[in-house]
């Protein structure tokens, strides 16, 4: 899909307090650590995170969404009226209904005649929502639309740790298929998008693409997300396969950025992966042919924060200075599922506003 009307128009980007470094939690791990004898330093050893966010006890999604969505709204200089669609798309959400959308659509005080909806799609959801709602811009349905979500991790970090220390079955080979659970962080993060008489010098986006490899759907699962289920947040991940599929799929989407595009790998000039780890990082960007020293991470300090990874990282990016008026920027997402959405942009004055600046202390 390709625009020539869309603008990032600007990102609200909002983070946990709370910090959680890997050293702690192997800590909170020690009955597990002390029966294996793992080594100490493990966890960050092998995803290179040392560090990752998450909200108190008893934070909705919906919260931080409201607060992220304002951010950006006003960040941008229109108003809440202006706003066409609100898509909420993160993996957490308050309930299974109403949409969360529909809470946050409320509390961000957006107009009636706003469309209003969840979407999801594992580590795609911002992505997607912002592809649907450009694709809205670019044919004059609506001139303006946020997406918007709140990735949770404490519950699923805290069941992971008691789940493991419970559990005195566990081998050091069973255990790897719980390792991605405690990678995984919290924040929260709203995309707006307007058509280009709202932001003319905002960041142009420019195509969209998506890859299906949808016969690897069972290499990332979590409970059920049922009525009447018990939705423990616990997640089984066979993260080899996983990397190699998730790898290979990101691939061909990326050639397809290229194609779609119309650009080549020597004019890019940053590139914003999903963020899971370091090694994943490595062997992405080496399989794609793309170069380390332009490509921008966040997951050393927030952890693998699902839907709102690519997002924040762009934020991240565009407030260390990374991003620079006029580049090329590939923001290049895979979920499980597995599926890859991408996004080819060209950099622009688009603000940040919330306190993405925590990562720069």
């Amino acid at each position: 899909m390709r625009f020539d009307r869309v603008r990032l128009a600007s990102i609200g980007a909002v983070l946990p307090e709370e910090i959680w470094s890997s050293a702690e939690i192997e800590s909170r791990l020690s009955p597990l650590y002390n029966r294996l004898r793992l080594p100490e330093g493990r966890l960050e050893l092998m995803s290179g995170i040392a560090e990752r966010r998450v909200w108190p006890t008893g934070t909705q999604p919906s919260g931080p969404s409201i607060e992220s969505g304002r951010q950006a709204i006003a960040a941008a200089g229109i108003t809440p009226e202006q706003v066409g669609c609100l898509v909420h798309a993160s993996v957490c959400r308050d309930f299974l209904e109403p949409a969360t959308a529909s809470k946050v659509h409320h509390g961000i005080g957006l107009s009636a005649d706003c469309w209003v909806y969840d979407v999801s799609n594992a580590c795609l959801g911002i992505i997607n929502g912002a592809i649907q709602i450009a694709m809205m811009i670019q044919s004059g349905v609506i001139e303006a639309g946020i997406v918007v979500g709140t990735e949770n991790s404490r519950m699923l970090l805290e069941s992971t740790i008691a789940a493991l220390n419970q559990d005195e079955s566990l081998t050091r080979k069973t255990v790897k298929g719980a390792f991605a659970s405690l990678t995984i962080g919290s924040g929260s993060c709203a995309w707006l998008l307007t058509n280009d008489r709202l932001a003319p010098e905002a960041a142009e986006v420019h195509c969209g693409v998506a890859e299906a490899r949808t016969e690897f759907h069972d290499l990332c699962v979590s409970d059920s997300d049922s009525a009447g289920a018990a939705m423990q947040p616990l997640m089984e991940t066979d993260s080899e396969k996983l990397m190699a599929e998730g790898i290979a799929t990101g691939v061909a989407g990326f050639e397809k950025l290229l194609a779609e595009s119309g650009w080549t790998r020597e004019t890019l000039q940053r590139s914003v992966c999903h963020q899971v780890g370091a090694r994943h990082r490595t062997a992405m960007l080496d399989a794609m042919g793309l170069p380390v020293e332009t490509d921008s991470i966040s997951f050393p300090q927030l952890g693998n924060t699902g839907s709102v990874a690519l997002p924040l990282t762009v934020a991240a990016a565009a407030d260390r200075g990374e991003l620079c008026h006029g580049d090329r920027v590939a923001m290049l997402g895979i979920g499980s599922g597995i599926n890859s959405v991408m996004l080819a942009a060209r950099w622009g004055q688009t603000p940040i506003a919330g306190n993405i600046g925590l990562l720069a202390r």
